[in-house]
């Protein structure tokens, strides 16, 4: 018979640890568990079940069975980059992120979802003959990805006529489900539909779909609809919504494939989960999309922390730009004020709104035969009423039926429902006029004048014994006077995250532009809609970028983005200075529209472009302060950063943003030529107000064997205090072409 060695004393330690082992374990088990982002960077292994077993490994570290860890699983990311969605406990959580080969550990987060006349106001015709979009074949042998809310595969915008076979590279398909057949709704034009729901699942516990939203890539909501239709419509004949905006709807690139990503679903409130968005990108990798559209984004800064990969849609994006697939993001819409700029990663392409030359209008005739033009999307045939001024209209209780209620605004939030709350025919707000390319829809006609034109109406009515008001049909008005302005619900810069990593990028329409609508066989839903935000303007970009794309198939994703940034217009189309909406009302700057407005004829040819791959990334990686094993997970790359650090300012991005300025600073960059071989180019500086700009060398020379050539940039203040920030442009000029840039230099004197 055995014995066992020990004292009672040890026996009855060795006991008390194995009690304790179990409360610890049961504290463990009851302790509350959700879903987490276990990021890894590069794939350590080509075969997607390989990388799986590797995350089911690591997750047995922390879990008390090889069972357990593989149930926690809710998604692998295992074919554009290594990584994992699970369940976990906080204490699992912070366990895996102590770990040296994971890169970041993030939770489950809820991300918000951010036509006739647009491709013609930015000169895309398709009667030029020399133009991109023919020179492009439209986009015919290239997919756009849109990570959304789904899609409504009735719309004529995904009509297929004319459309030659499925690219030979794509590799995604259509998954079935409700009221969703592969067969019957995906064709030549929608050539991808998948959906992802399980984060949205785990974010919120017992949620039910609003509205019985769709199991499918169906899309209750016809947010990815729209902006699908943004990008890519095919074209169709006799659109508008219920007679306005007319015309012939087409989206930048009619012919490119649409693939469909469904991440935002239809419930309460309404958004997309971050553990979805990031399988929906690891697919759209696999897929063998060629551009990426993302029109959603998280809380800018101070609402989420101040960290630039781990969270939103970085973890994804940064991998689909290195494989290739340039990314186009939506900036937010919580703008006017400064540091809004959401999606700043210096890899994404980020896209603010503007206005178009195209309003909507009705006349209001007044009692006294003086007649006003007014903004609104008014669908009806017209009406005559008695015109009541209400003071107080939140407060307001008088019986309004049958009669045009009259009221000043102090802001734009405060007027949402204005006409259905009073119960009136139609409802004329009187609000700033910084705000008038916002035209909103209510449950009672809308109509905006500014406070100008507002107390003339008021003046009418204290004046009358009876005052009345004719209200016209409603009217589509394109042209001259109506100017290009940056909206004032488009995200500003700076970047909080980034201050010398000018965002915006760009800007693009985006303000009430007519797109497809979904419509359930509703007899007065319309096919299409006026709609507006940056998430409009985003497809406008990534419509653009694929025409681009397929005109110069070899350009990486970064060049892509230089030749829309340099090429841009820093003016309205007459040439007038571009506005942008705010309060007050102010000439835009760099941190409203970035490097301007898309062009994209000019962009086919911009003479040189400022290029990032893999070791810039590493080198923007170093300058921000990430460690070496981070940076070596994230990029698969092993690094080691220079000691002093780099700095930020020489990231080759094209623009030159310096935050903090204390006497001077030389920074650099690099241009390649993409344009005749024997080039050359000279500087032209236009400086910021007390900053003066010395250039070297000031001339550079091309050839056959040098298409690519650095130059310095030295930037002297000679302010004596803190100021804010002042504009200019740096420009690279063969006398044809010209490379311009935005310079932005805001001055900050030591105390020291």
């Amino acid at each position: 018979m055995g014995s066992v060695k020990g004292s009672f004393k040890e026996c009855l330690f060795i006991g008390f640890l194995f009690l304790l082992n179990c409360v610890f374990a049961q504290e463990s088990s009851n302790e509350e568990t959700k879903a987490y982002i276990v990021y890894l960077g590069e794939r350590q292994h080509d075969d997607p079940e390989l990388v799986s077993e590797s995350h089911h490994r690591m997750l047995e570290s922390v879990f008390e069975s090889p069972e357990a860890a593989r149930e926690s699983i809710i998604y692998n990311y295992h074919h554009g980059f290594s990584g994992f969605a699970a369940r976990l406990t906080e204490s699992q959580a912070k366990k895996l992120s102590d770990r040296p080969d994971v890169f970041s550990v993030a939770s489950n987060r809820k991300l918000a979802l951010q036509t006739t006349r647009t491709y013609d106001y930015l000169g895309l015709s398709p009667n030029l003959p020399n133009g991109i979009l023919h020179e492009s074949d439209m986009g015919s042998e290239l997919v756009i990805g849109f990570l959304d809310s789904g899609v409504w595969p009735e719309s004529r915008a995904y009509n297929d006529e004319g459309l030659g076979p499925i690219p030979k590279h794509w590799k995604g398909g259509c998954v079935a489900g409700t009221r969703f057949d592969p067969a019957k709704h995906c064709n030549k034009k929608l050539v991808g539909a998948k959906y992802f729901r399980d984060g949205l699942f785990e974010k919120n516990p017992g949620v039910e779909l609003s509205g019985s939203d769709f199991m499918s890539p169906r899309g209750l909501s016809s947010h990815g609809t729209i902006s699908s239709s943004v990008a890519a419509s095919s074209f169709v004949p006799n659109a508008s919504y219920k007679g306005l905006a007319p015309g012939l709807m087409r989206g930048a690139a009619p012919k490119a494939r649409i693939a469909m990503y469904k991440v935002g679903w239809e419930k309460d409130p309404f958004g997309a989960a971050m553990v979805d968005l990031v399988k929906a990108f690891d697919e759209a990798i696999k897929d063998g999309v060629d551009v990426l559209s993302v029109s959603i984004g998280g809380d800018p800064p101070p609402f989420r922390p101040l960290t630039s990969v781990e969270q939103d849609l970085h973890i994804g994006s940064f991998h689909a730009v290195m494989k290739g697939i340039p990314v186009i993001a939506a900036a937010g819409n919580s703008g006017p004020e400064a540091y809004t700029i959401s999606n700043v990663a210096p890899w994404l392409f980020t896209v603010g709104a503007t206005s178009i030359d195209r309003t909507y209008y009705v006349d209001l005739t007044l009692g006294h035969n003086i007649t006003i033009m007014a903004q609104a999307l008014y669908t009806g045939e017209g009406l005559f009423a008695e015109l009541v001024y209400v003071e107080d209209w939140e407060n307001d209780t008088s019986d309004l039926r049958g009669k045009v209620a009259f009221t000043f605004a102090e802001d734009d939030d405060d007027v949402t429902g204005v006409g259905g709350k009073l119960g009136c025919e139609a409802v004329i707000i009187a609000r700033s006029s910084d705000y008038l390319t916002d035209v909103f829809v209510d449950s009672a006609p809308s109509i905006a004048v500014d406070y100008e034109v507002g107390t003339k109406i008021l003046k009418y009515i204290r004046s009358s014994s009876l005052p009345t008001v004719r209200i016209s049909a409603g009217k589509t008005f394109v042209g001259r006077p109506k100017s290009t302005t940056v909206a004032g619900f488009s995200c500003r810069g700076p970047s909080a995250q980034s201050p010398a990593i000018l965002k915006p990028d760009i800007v693009a329409p985006g303000v009430l532009l007519l797109s497809a609508e979904i419509n359930d066989n509703e007899k007065h839903q319309s096919d299409f809609v006026i709609t507006q935000g940056t998430s409009v303007a985003t497809p406008v970009v990534a419509g653009i970028v694929v025409l681009l794309k397929a005109v110069h198939p070899d350009w990486s994703p970064a060049a892509l983005k230089s030749a829309i940034m340099t090429t841009a217009w820093k003016t309205d189309l007459s040439g007038e200075p571009m506005f942008a909406e705010g309060l007050p009302r102010k000439l835009a700057d760099p941190f409203d529209y970035g490097a301007g407005l898309i062009n994209a004829e000019r962009a086919k040819d911009p003479g040189l472009v400022y290029d990032m791959n893999l070791d810039d990334y590493i080198f923007y990686f170093c300058a921000s302060g990430y460690n070496d094993t981070a940076i070596t997970v994230l990029t698969g790359k092993p690094t080691k950063c220079s000691s002093p650090l780099p700095s930020v300012l020489d990231v080759n991005y094209p623009a030159i943003t310096i935050p903090d300025l204390n006497g001077e600073v030389t920074v650099t960059r690099t241009v390649t030529n993409v344009g005749p071989v024997d080039s050359v180019y000279r500087a032209v500086v236009e400086a910021p107000e007390g900053v003066k700009i010395a250039v070297e060398p000031e001339t550079l020379a091309f050839n056959s064997s040098t298409k690519k050539l650095g130059f310095k940039v030295k930037v002297t203040t000679s302010h004596k205090c803190d100021t804010g920030y002042f504009f200019g442009s740096f420009t690279w000029t063969d006398g044809t072409r010209n490379v311009v840039i935005p310079l932005s230099v805001r001055t900050r004197v030591s105390m020291l």
